[in-house]
């Protein structure tokens, strides 16, 4: 099957809430041990749209298959059961991405990225990005030479997704404490939603 490329111009029209659910569904339900949730699929799409490599110019099949953890080897729809559910999620998450990169450059204020709400006690709810942030580092991964940089240049906004979305083996203790720490994760994970629209205000003024 031949991949879409992003084309900034096509629908952008955000997915609803039962089209999000169907996705996330789609992505949970293949045999594959790399596919991502939801979530992850929310951080990997503004990962690529945050990368200094245009995402314009990057070939649709050297990105999307890390949607749903690689193609098969045979070359055929595996994991999918058929085209026809391939061509679905590809559909639905290039609209995805197409309405983040709308609202970024429109409407900033009403992006929200998809995020794990946990209840702890006395009925508080704690946010978790980690799975966002993971789905973020792989489209650090795709661009490691070209993301150096901007680590460098671009430090405390881009701790929170290293922290959360990095293996622990690669963090500081005092990172790894900040893991351990419920509060501390909520923290780092709201700071995510303005160190990421920061981060795409000073890409667009370049």
């Amino acid at each position: 099957m031949e991949y879409p490329n992003y084309n900034p111009q096509s629908d952008n029209r955000p997915l609803s809430d039962d089209e999000l659910s169907d996705l996330d569904d789609l992505l949970a339900e293949l045999p594959s041990d790399g596919a991502m949730n939801i979530e992850a699929l929310d951080g990997y799409l503004a990962g690529l749209l945050l990368s200094p490599q245009a995402l314009a110019e990057l070939p649709g099949a050297d990105w999307l298959p890390l949607v749903w953890g690689g193609d098969g080897e045979d070359g055929g729809n595996a994991p999918f059961a058929s085209g026809k559910q391939k061509k679905k999620v590809m559909m639905l998450a290039l609209r995805h991405l197409q309405s983040i990169a709308w609202q970024w450059q429109h409407k900033p204020e009403l992006w929200e990225p998809i995020f794990s709400v946990a209840e702890v006690d006395d009925d508080e709810e704690l946010t978790d990005a980690e799975d966002w942030a993971l789905g973020f580092m792989s489209a650090v991964d795709l661009a490691q030479e070209a993301w150096a940089p901007l680590f460098a240049q671009h430090a405390a906004l881009l701790t929170p997704m290293r922290v959360l979305g990095s293996d622990e083996s690669e963090l500081s203790e005092a990172e790894r404490a900040q893991l351990a720490d419920p509060h501390q994760r909520d923290e780092l994970s709201r700071a995510i939603m303005d160190a990421a629209l920061q981060l795409y205000a000073q890409r667009s003024t370049k």
